[in-house]
């Protein structure tokens, strides 16, 4: 019987905050990978991006990631991971992944020196254990508004999108009036790779966005079973969304165009 491959699922993104959506997107993506037969889901990350990004509205790093934390809470197989948000400057996309699949490889390694360190104990378990490990792959988690992204000038290397797409690969999770698909089919550099781009229906569709979120908190609205009442709880204690936080970077470049701006979009006609 041949191995799954295991598989990490990382998520980059604001999580500004962390919605029930946010978590939504790793279970839709974990069912997927699984009924192809060929992959088993052993971690999920959240990634929640740096303050320097400079996107309006987005709160201190501090905060996005204690919310994610509690969120999270009820999860036994995705965690928060705070790298990319206590970098001091905004970290490619790329970079994110390289990091995280060093750190998968280092935990790997360690397993395997334990593992033949005592081959006697491990050989006692089933019979899978006594097969060829497998080296864990990377993926990376996102909507289909990511792709899209992609033909956004200046705002992506060719080379990054070629080392995303080509050496980990997407799981993307598509929403209703999206058509990802025929993204992939109008882009050379995608379809090139679209062996290694996931397409995964949303079957219960849930347009909830973070931005939503922070608008009717900021009007005073519920958002009860829209997000954790945990995180809930934590915005009240801290009195994180308001009027002042939804102005801040208003007006500034997000940081990818600023160190872009005079680079060549690959997927630009």
């Amino acid at each position: 019987m041949r191995s799954r491959i295991p598989v990490i699922l990382l998520a980059c993104g604001s999580f500004n905050p962390t919605t029930n959506m946010h978590m939504r997107l790793f279970e839709l993506a974990r069912d997927h990978l699984h009924q192809t037969g060929r992959y088993q889901v052993i971690e999920g990350i959240m990634s929640p991006v740096s303050d320097s990004y400079g996107k309006q509205g987005l709160v201190s790093a501090r905060h996005r990631v204690a919310m994610a934390r509690l969120a999270l809470e009820t999860s036994d197989w995705i965690r928060v991971d705070p790298w990319e948000s206590q970098q001091d400057t905004w970290t490619e996309t790329v970079k994110v992944l390289r990091h995280h699949y060093n750190e998968a490889l280092r935990t790997f390694q360690s397993k395997e020196f334990t593992r033949n360190k005592h081959p006697m104990e491990s050989s006692t378990g089933d019979s899978l254990s006594c097969q060829q490990p497998v080296l864990p792959e990377l993926k990376l988690l996102c909507g289909a508004d990511f792709l899209q992204t992609f033909k956004t000038p200046n705002l992506w290397k060719e080379e990054d999108i070629k080392e995303i797409v080509g050496k980990f690969g997407l799981v993307c999770i598509s929403r209703a009036g999206s058509d990802p698909s025929q993204l992939i089919e109008e882009s050379e550099l995608l379809s090139k790779f679209q062996h290694n781009i996931f397409l995964v229906r949303e079957w219960i569709q849930n347009e909830v966005s973070a931005t939503q979120i922070r608008s009717a908190l900021c009007r005073g609205l519920s958002v009860k079973y829209l997000i954790p009442d945990s995180v809930i709880a934590y915005i009240a204690q801290h009195n994180v969304y308001t009027a002042e936080s939804e102005r801040s970077n208003q007006g500034h470049l997000l940081q990818p165009l600023r160190l872009q701006s005079t680079a060549i979009n690959p997927l630009r006609d």
